[in-house]
C-alpha cells in the first residue's frame, strides 16, 4: 500500500488545537517550543487560550504549521513516515517540511512573514470569494473570463470536482456570480474568509514572498511533494518559483489527489487541525482510505489505518 499525508490549510484553526496531544507526547511540545523560539511569542498559549490573535493570517499560518508538524514528527516518532506529500495552500509548507526540503524553523518564520504579506495586499474587507457547487469547471472558469472585465476574478480553489472557489474583487465576483445563475447554476455560498487568496490581488505579497524564499536554502525533498499549482510532484530546483506563483495561482487540490492516485496512493492521512480534506478526498474519490490526526482519538484510528498492510 502506498501513502500519502496531506495537510491542513488556512481555516482549519480553532482554539485548543493540538491541547491533547501536547500534553500527553514531548515531540510536540518540543515542535511548539521551537516555534516559539523562532517567533518571539508563546506558540501553546496562542493555539489554547482565548485570543482575536489566531483568526489573523500571520498568526494562523505558523500555527497551523507548528501544529501540523508536531503531529508529523508523532508520526514519524511512531515509524510512520508517507511516500507522498502535499498541503492545501498553506499546507503545502507542512509538506515541505515534511519532505525535509526546509527546515522548520526556517518555515515557521517564513510563513508568519507569508501571512503578514498577504494581509497587506489583501486587507480584510478585500474582495470576496464564493464557492460554486456542483457546476462544470469549464463554465466556471468562462464566467470568470466574462467577469473579469469589471475586475479581477478567477477560480482559487479546486477542492473537488463538486465544489470549485472563485474570488476576487467584489464586482467581478458579483458579476460571475450573476451569469452562473443565469446558466442554471443553483448553489453557490459566499465564503467567511479574510481575503480573496490564490487570484491575482495577491500578486503584492507574490512579489514580497519571492523576495523572502531568495534568502533559504531548500534541499532535495526526501519525499515527493506534489504542487498546489502544478499537481504535479515538485522538482527541487522550481520549489521557490511554485512557493512563488502559489499564493496568487489557483490550488489544484482535487488534482493533486488524483495525481496521488496515479501514483499508486491508496490510503490518505489528513495531519493537523480539521478535517476539512478528509472530507474533499471522500467526495473526490470514495475508495481511498482515510484517516487523520488531531488528537489521541484520531491518531488510535490513523495508527489502526497505516498498521494494515
Amino acid at each position: 500500500m502506498k501513502t500519502a499525508f496531506v495537510f491542513s490549510g488556512q481555516g482549519a484553526q480553532y482554539i485548543g488545537m493540538g491541547k491533547e496531544l501536547y500534553e500527553q507526547e514531548a515531540i510536540v511540545r518540543e515542535t511548539f517550543s521551537e516555534a516559539s523560539e523562532v517567533l518571539g511569542y508563546d506558540m501553546a498559549e496562542l493555539c489554547f487560550t482565548e485570543n482575536e490573535q489566531l483568526d489573523q493570517t500571520m498568526y494562523t499560518q505558523p500555527a497551523i504549521l507548528t501544529v501540523s508538524t508536531a503531529f508529523n514528527r508523532l508520526l514519524k516518532e511512531k515509524g510512520f513516515t508517507p511516500d507522498i506529500v502535499a498541503g492545501l495552500s498553506l499546507g503545502e509548507y507542512s509538506a515541505l517540511v515534511a519532505s525535509e526540503a526546509i527546515s522548520f524553523k526556517d518555515a515557521v518564520a517564513l510563513v508568519a512573514k507569508r501571512g503578514k504579506f498577504m494581509t497587506e495586499a489583501a486587507p480584510a474587507g478585500t474582495g470576496k470569494m464564493v464557492a460554486v457547487m456542483n457546476a462544470d469547471r469549464e463554465l466556471i472558469e468562462d464566467s470568470c473570463k466574462k467577469a473579469s472585465s469589471l475586475g479581477i476574478v478567477s477560480p482559487a480553489n479546486y477542492n473537488t470536482p463538486q465544489q470549485i472557489v472563485i474570488g476576487g474583487e467584489a464586482a467581478a465576483v458579483d458579476q460571475a456570480v450573476a451569469l452562473l445563475k443565469e446558466q442554471g447554476v443553483k448553489r453557490m455560498i459566499p465564503l467567511n474568509v479574510s481575503g480573496p487568496f490564490h487570484t491575482a490581488l495577491l500578486e503584492p505579497a507574490s512579489e514580497k514572498l519571492a523576495q523572502e524564499l531568495q534568502q533559504i536554502d531548500f534541499h532535495e525533498p526526501k519525499i515527493p511533494v506534489i504542487s498546489n499549482t502544478t499537481a504535479e510532484i515538485m522538482p527541487a530546483d522550481d520549489i521557490k518559483e511554485l512557493l512563488t506563483q502559489q499564493v496568487m495561482k489557483a490550488v489544484r487540490f482535487a488534482d493533486s489527489i488524483e495525481k496521488m492516485k496515479q501514483l499508486g496512493v491508496d490510503r490518505i492521512i489528513e495531519v493537523g487541525p480539521g478535517k476539512t480534506l478528509t472530507g474533499f478526498i471522500r467526495k473526490i474519490d470514495k475508495e481511498i482510505s482515510t484517516a487523520r490526526v488531531e488528537d489521541s482519538a484520531t491518531l488510535a484510528e490513523a495508527l489502526t489505518l497505516l498498521s494494515e498492510v
